[in-house]
């Protein structure tokens, strides 16, 4: 038994952390030891791997840095990212001409979309070029980049430019691919791409990318697309594809780069071929890739191609992944982007020194073998230099074995645990982190020790097990070996005879085709999804009900992927769908979230995630790339959840039956939990329930958790003492790379189940399953279900639907399963849809509704049944139906919505209104049409309403808020009013508070509590902010008077991150009146209120009525009180004018003839303008007439954002806008085509109760010296 950490032989960690927290590592012996450790590796190693360039050895200066960071002159040539690397210089371009010939040493890239991004994977192409120019030493590097076009390239962040990695490279020659993701904009496309096109070769040939002379292109057209059995690619695109390659033929003769056919030769291969040579219609296999090789290598020399040296082409393969590895590191984040300050240098730049090296060493061997040397057996990198030892810059948890970990649990009485296997029993079981059941009832789990990514020198190594319990006792007695040599498994589903697996970029599917029990094929069905995090990688593969493959990643990532449909792109989190019938890929629910890991379905369909809980309001369609929904504020969502499963196997105890779900969460901390699922409006939520498991040992993290065939919980636990991915060096040494565990959960006392057969069942037998309770038996046998044949299952699906009995209680559940089970063998069945979606149970027709996205067209009056759906009595129906119209996308269907929209909504239908309406196809449709003008208004309406909600609150919110006696205040701002919405409150001494304080106005605002007495000196000290521009974009909230300040919000409002904030605070011990005001300048002297710290009522009201005695109030004027005696205004006093101005507060945001602040209107010019009665009117009703240069506008933007401010300049295409008058110079430029409403103020931000604290005598002599514009000479003064 192991008693203490085992010690660990790899590098890496799974990942346990909330992407948001970044906690940093601690380097204590501070930069220079960081020095210490990597400048002897850089001066080894840059000589040899730099052309020229030089580390620099001279000691970095003393200066405050990040821990973990060193100065980047010490790594010179490393870090290869947007900031780190010149653009090149523009040169004189060179005339390309074919065939192509060498004078040695040049550096060949190969740039453009998914043929040539692949290609390196196959390495014919290189390897026969090598053979050509076997002694001209040729540098070959694969720059491509799944779903590239011309000038549409989403990359990791900072990950640098095409033009930036061509310098790098010092490329010399360049084919470039490009124009199939172009196609699929049409014969409508021409024009743009025709200029895209010469944009791109302009840019392209007048660069120096080697320093010194332009580059040789030559462009390759895309080739032909082919019909397979699942899908006619070539009868779909070819046609475009063919147009497309004429256009770049003569943009290659105009511009003088050469130009390579590959359409002719490639569908003339796919004629004459027995078989097919292209996975999915559009993407080569390995026979595919010979047949464009030979056609691109003689499309280039003018002759045809050689035999394929194939010992030389694994020398090609060998160099490609290295180089892959160094060109697209996985975990790129931490590498160029938001975090490599913290972990570029720390993490990488060694790892990148020895790749530099390690390329090199494969450079030569296949110049040697090429040229006909012999080559060593085994690659020689004894010349790489080592990688140093990481920081462990923090402690790490405590390391159990499993027997103590167990015995650390605290479980609910009512079950007990056991281990079903662990790294005591098999060694193959480390790092777990993903369970499912096979129909045989094997449990197969995926295993990474590679993770968080391979290093030099190493390969991914990681595996996938089946564990058996051959006795039945409840622990595992067998565990083989299915694949080995996988990357990164983070999730993985058994469908169509084999198994789907994760391996970023890369969605990858597996078989045992001679039945040995191991995988002998191997071949990715899509590949391009992001790796900038691999803990964020595609996960959660799971099937949906109605037969789709869904999978998710999260954000930091950018995904495009090719398919026979065209590029799907997704960035920052989203969802997948992929048809392995079809093999359409789709997405949808695109909004940036954090480790949403987690996905199941309830008993009718209903989708359950982690981020968000009740994800089914999410499903609309994405929005047009890059765009992305809006971000779900203040909907339920959780990072760090890692699977759920409802409970309804009856082995589990009865009380949990039917409304529960047991889920694994690994923060705040690691714990199975027990909710209930909680039917509302138009959503669920879920309700915490108590704890099912709970371990104070953080090296506990389940990562899964699965019913299994006899109803016992099986938890996936990658056990760890590192946990953390951003909080720990990658590479640090402590991350265990051999424990891992599964826990089984039974109930006590309670008989395990007899599971339903299902490997090999009958289509009859496996149809009788879809009535159980039971979803994981039905998942299982609607998995095997689509493995038989289609036509099969229809004949007996059709049989089974008849002969279903109404009286059953799940009769109408019956009938869903059915229509599921159509879509999954692509069937339609539209009476038994329309039955269902007139029928009496609204779980029925809100799961029918859901299918209408797909079977419209086959629905007769499709928009008339969706529009019944839409007005349904009930919310969930009328919600499925407006996700619907997103994926029908016409005028009809966008109409339905805004009838669904009028009904009663809550923040989920908001949500799913939101995203619809920005949805790809609905949004041109309303977008600038006068037909649809409520639509901005209604998006404003609903945004609004979401930035209103609360946010989650952490552990000790939720503390403080349970406390007894607690004290709950809501305040928000009266639009256009400068008021807060309430301006007195009591509460006794030393009470909690908790405070909601939200800002719907169009200016900014906070709430500051100040001490008694001092609010005037704390409002004129933040006025006197405005007068330094730094302090334009503060909070406002005085240094000098910080003793006075007893609590205060940030600034909330239109241009600040949120307009909402909670304060959670005790009241004072001592009773009193504590004032509460809006810091933000010239706000202090009328948006304000009380907070009255009181024993008893009759207390408070003493002291409020002591407290009013302190406000100047002489009486609520009126411009009639005041019309007459401004008629004749002659003889009035200059010096108590003035004394007015200043006593009455005008001059905190007037100036007039110099005596004042300008945040308003200068006066000095009034008199100009107004007089008499009419100035008088502008004072007291200010909002009567406003002056245009400060009216505050709200511009609704196509991109669902809501821009405040006033307009700087109006410009035939543009608005110019300040959003902040405190900071002028900082102006934002709108696009009108990007507007979609723009809404102007109609009240005066000058508060109108201003003379209320004046006589009448004062109020004449402040018109007088404001009609006199200052002047004490003015006739009105004599």
């Amino acid at each position: 038994m192991l008693l203490s950490r085992p010690t660990s032989i790899y590098h890496g960690g799974m990942d346990g952390t909330s992407s948001c927290s970044i906690c940093l590592p601690s380097l204590s012996s501070g930069p220079r030891m960081f020095d210490s450790l990597l400048r002897p590796l850089l001066l080894i190693t840059l000589p040899v791997l730099l052309s020229g360039q030089v580390a620099s050895t001279q000691q970095p200066a003393e200066k405050k840095q990040e821990p973990g960071a060193s100065r980047a002159e010490s790594f010179v040539g490393l870090k290869i990212d947007a900031n780190s690397v010149p653009e090149p210089k523009k040169v004189e371009s060179r005339v390309t001409t074919l065939p192509l010939e060498f004078a040695g040493g040049e550096h060949v890239m190969l740039i453009g979309n998914t043929l040539l991004d692949y290609a390196q994977f196959e390495g014919f192409f290189e390897t026969l070029l090598q053979q050509r120019f076997p002694d001209k030493k040729l540098v070959v590097r694969t720059l491509a980049w799944s779903a590239d076009e011309l000038d549409l390239q989403p990359r990791p962040d900072a990950f640098g430019s095409l033009n930036q990695h061509l310098s790098v490279q010092k490329a010399d020659v360049i084919l470039a691919a490009y124009g199939f993701n172009e196609s699929f904009g049409g014969t409508d496309g021409l024009v743009k791409f025709q200029r895209r096109l010469d944009a791109f070769l302009t840019e392209l040939k007048s660069r120096a990318y080697n320093g010194s002379t332009a580059a040789r292109i030559v462009l390759l057209s895309p080739i032909a697309s082919e019909d397979i059995e699942e899908v006619a690619a070539g009868e779909m695109n070819n046609n475009r594809i063919e147009i497309y390659t004429a256009v770049m033929k003569d943009a290659a003769a105009r511009h003088e780069v050469g130009f390579v056919n590959l359409f002719e030769p490639t569908r003339t291969a796919y004629e004459e071929a027995e078989n097919p040579l292209t996975r999915n219609g559009v993407h080569l296999n390995e026979q595919g890739y010979r047949a464009f090789s030979s056609a691109l290598y003689r499309g280039l020399f003018e002759e045809s191609a050689p035999e394929v040296n194939e010992q030389l082409r694994q020398e090609v393969l060998e160099k490609n992944r290295q180089f892959h590895y160094r060109y697209r590191p996985v975990n790129s984040f931490y590498y160029v982007g938001g975090r490599s300050k913290r972990y570029g240098q720390l993490d990488f730049l060694p790892a990148m020194a020895r790749l530099d090296v390690m390329i090199n060493n494969r450079d030569n061997r296949i110049w040697t073998l090429g040229a006909g040397g012999e080559l060593a057996k085994e690659i020689d990198d004894s010349n790489a230099p080592p990688l140093p030892p990481a920081e462990e810059s923090r402690g790490a948890n405590k390391w159990l074995s499993p027997d103590d970990e167990m015995a650390a649990f605290k479980v609910d009485p009512r079950f007990q645990v056991n281990c079903f296997a662990s790294e005591e029993d098999f060694p193959e079981l480390a790092c777990p982190i993903q369970m499912r059941w096979d129909s045989k009832g094997r449990l197969w789990v995926s295993t990474s020790r590679t993770y968080p990514h391979v290093y030099p020198g190493n390969e991914p190594n990681d595996e996938l097990l089946i564990l058996e319990d051959r006795d039945g006792d409840g622990k595992a007695d067998q565990c083989s070996v299915f694949a080995s040599g996988l990357h990164i498994p983070l999730s993985f589903e058994f469908g169509d005879g084999g198994v789907y697996v994760s391996e970023a970029p890369h969605l990858t599917f597996l078989k045992d085709t001679d039945g040995d029990g191991k995988a002998d094929l191997r071949r990715h069905v899509l590949t391009g999804f992001g790796t900038e995090d691999s803990h964020h990688a595609l996960h959660d593969i799971v099937w949906t009900p109605d037969g789709d493959l869904m999978a998710r990643e999260s954000i930091f990532h950018h995904s495009q992927v090719e398919t026979a449909y065209g590029p799907v792109r997704l960035a920052n989190s989203g969802w997948f769908r992929y048809r392995p019938s079809t093999k359409r890929l789709t997405t949808f629910g695109m909004y940036h979230s954090t480790n949403p890991w987690g996905v199941t379905f309830d008993d009718w369909g209903q989708h359950l995630a982690s981020h968000p809980i009740f994800a089914s309001a999410f499903h609309a369609v994405n929005p047009a790339y890059p765009a992305a929904h809006p971000k779900p504020g203040g909907l339920p969502a959780y990072s760090g959840v890692c699977g759920q499963e409802f409970v309804d196997m009856a082995h589990f105890p009865d009380e949990l039956q039917g409304e529960y779900f047991v889920k694994v969460r690994y923060k705040p901390t690691n714990r199975v939990e027990i909710h209930k699922w909680v039917e509302h409006q138009n959503h669920y939520r879920e309700q915490y329930q108590s704890d099912l498991i709970y371990s104070s040992n953080l090296s506990f993290i389940p990562v899964d958790l699965r019913y299994g065939p006899r109803g016992a919980m099986y938890v996936c636990d990658w056990y760890n003492p590192i946990k953390g991915h951003s909080q720990y060096s990658l590479r640090d040494s402590r991350r265990d790379r051999q424990s891992g565990r599964i826990w089984r959960i039974t109930a006590v006392d309670r008989p395990l189940m007899d599971p339903p057969a299902i490997d090999g069942e009958s289509i009859d037998n496996l149809l009788e399953i879809l009535k159980r309770r039971e979803y994981r038996y039905r998942y299982w046998a609607k998995r095997e279900l689509r493995d038989k044949d289609p036509a099969a299952v229809l004949q007996a699906l059709d049989r089974w639907v008849a002969g279903l009995e109404k009286d059953d209680p799940r009769f109408r559940h019956h009938q869903v399963e059915a229509i599921w089970m159509y879509r999954n063998i692509d069937a339609v069945n539209t009476e038994l849809l329309l039955e269902v979606l007139a029928c009496e149970e609204h779980h029925a027709r809100a799961a029918a509704t859901r299918q209408l996205r797909y079977w419209y067209p086959h629905v007769p009056d499709a928009i008339e049944v969706l529009r019944r759906s839409a007005k349904d009595g009930n919310g969930l129906v009328r919600l499925e139906a407006v996700i619907a119209t997103s994926y029908i996308g016409t005028r009809a269907a966008l109409d339905v919505l805004l009838e669904a929209a009028a009904l009663p909504r809550d923040e989920h239908m908001n949500y799913a209104l939101s995203c619809a309406l920005g949805s790809r196809d609905l949004r041109p449709l309303w977008s600038g049409n006068p037909d649809y003008a409520s639509v901005p208004r209604l998006l404003v309406q609903m945004k609004s309403k979401s930035e209103f909600v609360e946010r989650k609150r952490n552990a000790n919110q939720a503390a403080f808020d349970k406390q007894a006696g607690l004290k709950q205040v809501a305040i928000s701002c009266v639009p256009e009013r400068m008021r807060y919405t309430l301006t007195e409150f009591v509460v006794t001494p030393e009470q909690p508070i908790k405070l909601v304080f939200t800002n719907p106005d169009a200016t900014d605002h906070n709430l500051v509590f100040v001490t008694p007495g001092s609010l005037e000196a704390v409002g004129m000290a933040a006025n006197n902010m405005a007068r330094d521009p730094q302090f334009a974009n503060s909070d406002f909230i005085p240094a000098e008077q910080e003793q006075k300040i007893m609590r205060h919000t940030p600034m909330i409002g239109p241009t600040r991150k949120s307009k909402i904030h909670v304060l959670r605070f005790k009241a004072p011990r001592r009773p009193g009146v504590y004032p509460y005001v809006c810091t933000f300048p010239g706000h202090w002297i009328v948006m304000k209120g009380h907070m009255v710290v009181a024993e008893n009522a009759a207390e408070a009201k003493l002291l409020l009525a002591e407290a009013r005695k302190q406000d100047r109030f002489v009486r609520d004027w009126k411009v009639e009180d005041l019309a007459k005696d401004v008629e004749n205004l002659s003889g009035r006093s200059y010096e108590m004018g003035k004394h007015i101005f200043a006593v009455g507060r005008c001059n905190l945001c007037h100036s007039v003839d110099g005596n004042g602040v300008k945040l308003a209107p200068d006066l000095t010019e009034v008199a100009k303008k107004y007089k008499g009665l009419k100035l008088l009117q502008q004072i007291i009703t200010p909002s009567t007439e406003l002056n245009e240069k400060f009216r505050t506008y709200q511009f609704l933007m196509s991109d669902g954002r809501v821009v405040a401010g006033t307009i700087f300049k109006d410009e035939p295409d543009a608005y110019q806008v300040i959003p902040n008058l405190l900071n002028p110079r900082r102006v934002l430029v709108l696009p009108k085509n990007q507007v979609d409403e723009k809404l102007p103020s109609r009240i005066s931000s000058m508060p109108d109760s201003l003379l209320n604290g004046l006589t009448r005598e004062q109020i004449l002599d402040l018109v007088a010296y404001l009609q006199a514009g200052g002047k004490a000479d003015n006739p009105v003064f004599k």
